[in-house]
């Protein structure tokens, strides 16, 4: 957090690990409005609250900090907002400086984060992406862009031939057969994945780990 070069007016949503009010205050004071999941063991004494409370908004109220290291380094008011989310039969507790919205805004604001590690988890599940090669934009771009037409290539092979096997099979196949002049649908049928996976595999377990 503390390597974030914040921007006023913006809005920035972090899970319930980047608890630093030290850090959320620095983005308070730029200007710019945060949305934190609280913990459960967070203390704090009540300001004011709001009774007139849309669906699935259980309470919005405006708290301080109560303990003694946390209240210097946050030492004005917030908003806490418990929020019920249906579909995944839930309840989630929010903390924010963002006073001007409302608290459904507040809750689809995280509901957006949500979205994001999806979408990484996506990536790694299905792209192959374990780690990023390098750190500047222009390098990831490449690194997902690579990846994303590796995977479209392998779906139109999967479509046009009619194959039964999945994306991760024919991923392993391919893999092993960049130098391989055998046509694909021969490649394919003549194939055994059991094969592929000892190839795949190490002569000694942790060899190459």
């Amino acid at each position: 957090m503390s390597a974030i070069h914040y921007e006023p007016n913006a809005y920035y949503i972090f899970d319930r690990a980047y608890d630093s009010f030290k850090e959320l205050y620095r983005i308070h004071l730029t200007g710019s409005f945060f949305v934190v999941r609280a913990k459960s063991n967070l203390k704090f004494k009540f300001c004011k609250w709001k009774r007139r409370l849309p669906k699935n908004i259980l309470s919005d109220a405006e708290v301080k900090l109560s303990g003694y290291t946390s209240e210097k380094k946050y030492p004005e008011s917030f908003r806490i907002i418990r929020f019920y989310d249906e579909e995944d039969d839930r309840e989630f507790t929010f903390l924010t400086n963002a006073k001007h919205i409302s608290a459904l805004d507040v809750a689809n604001l995280y509901k957006k984060r949500w979205l994001v590690e999806l979408f990484f988890k996506w990536l790694k599940q299905h792209l192959k992406i374990k780690r990023f090669w390098g750190t500047t934009e222009n390098a990831v771009r490449i690194q997902i862009s690579v990846a994303i037409i590796t995977y479209c290539l392998v779906a139109i092979i999967q479509h046009d031939l009619h194959l039964s096997r999945s994306t991760y099979e024919v991923l392993q196949i391919l893999s092993i057969s960049l130098t391989d002049k055998t046509p694909l649908q021969e490649l394919f049928n003549k194939t055994n994945f059991n094969d592929v996976k000892e190839q795949l595999n190490p002569l000694f377990p942790g060899l190459f780990d």
